[in-house]
């Protein structure tokens, strides 16, 4: 019994050791904005998903090139039939009992199908390299979602950090206030004005930590990782390093047409149209191909022996399986030329719907283009209009700063209410708040200026 514990806790303690060597804990780590992009792009479901059907898509290759090769199919049969008939040589009635087998192969190949089988297979390349573009553009819808998410987690810890300074500082206010009713600075119900506000303040941190907490557990369902022990670095994001890019718009767009993977499927997406016109206009051609044939047969009749008379010698030959299969042995080639005359209007009609989807596709690639530069419009004014608030949200924190240490002193010589401390206190709190929401959205407008222009996110 002794024995029998001691090698299962021998088994134990190998398991674990294995387990933590193979799958390290990730509570323990403090995720980097790289690491929580590469261990999106490598785990997320969505890119999985788009990654197994580019999978799907470089098959179709194989199949297309299949089409360049034979067909090849091997037959045997074996049938039986039943009956009698008349021996003419003495008018009697003998069964006529018959066994047969035969075996053949056949193989087929197409010589000429108006190109049909070449374009299928260009196709084929477009559609696997389209796919591998959109396999990109989820890549990098991923990056900008846990950019996004990552810069909302810092703002939020920047928010707690504010809140828990309010609460400090509510709490040294409620003995600042104690002192000044003792000695008489400020009258009794003053302390009830600042406990109500501490109490407030607290509230609000509680808030402060929920958001906190959202915003930690939306970054970490992005990663599919479990909340409980996730946490991320804490950057230091200097702004004064995230200058906004000089490029214009034009230039930009003019970069982005050369490297989004959207614009890159939608022109591939023409051409792809474009083949499917000529696969369709394929069935206008004659076609050609050969067919190559090996067959053999045996007949027995049942009954009888399968030896025969030689009528010149007057021998008796042997006619047995394997005689049968050797004499009966033929070879076939074949030519078959097919002409389309008439189908029903079907292929004029399969052209028509082909040149449909090629404008359908202009259609495409000039709404994402059209699309690309709202974007990137759209990301260029925000970034210049978030620069903007931020320096305003600077200036007005840095007043309200001043002003709120004015007030401070006002207030511990007596000359101010404990209202007018909390007005002055509340719109500093309101003021920094909006300094750091400033900063977040300036910083994450400028990455995706940064993006589309084929720089790669960074806020170290």
């Amino acid at each position: 019994m002794k024995t029998r514990l001691t090698l299962l806790l021998a088994v134990f303690i190998t398991l674990t050791g294995i387990a933590q060597q193979t799958e390290p804990s990730l509570k323990l780590k403090k995720w980097s904005l790289k690491a929580s992009v590469d261990y999106a792009l490598e785990n997320n479901l969505s890119v999985k998903r788009v990654a197994l059907t580019s999978d799907l898509r470089k098959e179709d290759i194989t199949i297309a090139k299949s089409a360049f090769l034979p067909t090849a199919s091997g037959s045997a049969s074996q049938s039986y039939s039943f009956g009698s008939g008349v021996d003419l040589a003495t008018n009697t009635r003998k069964s006529a009992d018959r066994r047969s087998n035969s075996i053949g192969i056949n193989a087929n190949i197409d010589l000429f199908n108006g190109f049909k089988n070449l374009n299928t297979l260009e196709q084929s390349k477009l559609g696997y390299e389209s796919s591998q573009l959109d396999l990109q553009k989820m890549k990098d819808d991923i990056t900008l979602n846990v950019l996004n998410d990552y810069l909302n987690v810092l703002f939020n810890k920047e928010n707690l950090k504010i809140a828990e300074a309010q609460v400090s500082l509510s709490k040294e206010q409620v003995d600042r206030t104690s002192r000044l009713i003792e000695s008489g600075i400020q009258a009794k119900g003053t302390l009830l004005d600042v406990e109500a506000n501490l109490a407030s303040d607290e509230e609000k941190l509680v808030t402060a930590q929920n958001n906190l907490d959202l915003a930690i557990l939306s970054l970490a369902q992005l990663l599919q990782l479990p909340k409980e022990g996730f946490d991320i670095e804490d950057v230091v994001i200097n702004i004064s390093n995230a200058k906004m890019l000089p490029n214009s718009v034009d230039e930009i767009y003019s970069k982005s047409l050369d490297t989004r993977p959207e614009i890159k499927s939608a022109q591939i997406g023409i051409k792809n149209s474009e083949l499917a016109i000529e696969i369709a206009k394929a069935d206008y051609k004659p076609s050609l191909s050969m067919n190559v044939g090996l067959n053999t047969f045996y007949n027995h009749n049942q009954g009888q022996k399968d030896d025969f008379i030689n009528p010149i010698t007057g021998d008796l030959v042997s006619n047995g399986f394997f005689t049968q299969l050797d004499n009966n042995f033929g070879q076939s080639v074949s030519l078959s030329l097919r002409v389309p005359i008439f189908n029903g209007f079907r292929t004029n009609t399969a052209v028509k719907k082909a040149r449909i989807n090629n404008l359908l596709s202009e259609n495409n690639l000039t709404s994402q283009k059209l699309n690309l530069r709202e974007v990137i419009e759209r990301a260029y004014t925000d970034a210049k209009s978030s620069f903007k608030l931020y320096e305003a949200a600077k200036k007005s924190f840095d007043a309200q700063k001043e002003a709120f240490r004015f007030e401070q002193e006002k207030f511990e010589e007596g000359q101010s209410t404990s209202f007018d401390f909390n007005q002055v206190k509340n719109r500093l709190v309101d003021a920094e708040a909006n300094l750091y929401r400033g900063k977040f959205n300036f910083i994450f407008k400028t990455k995706l200026l940064e993006f589309y222009y084929g720089i790669p996110i960074n806020i170290d």
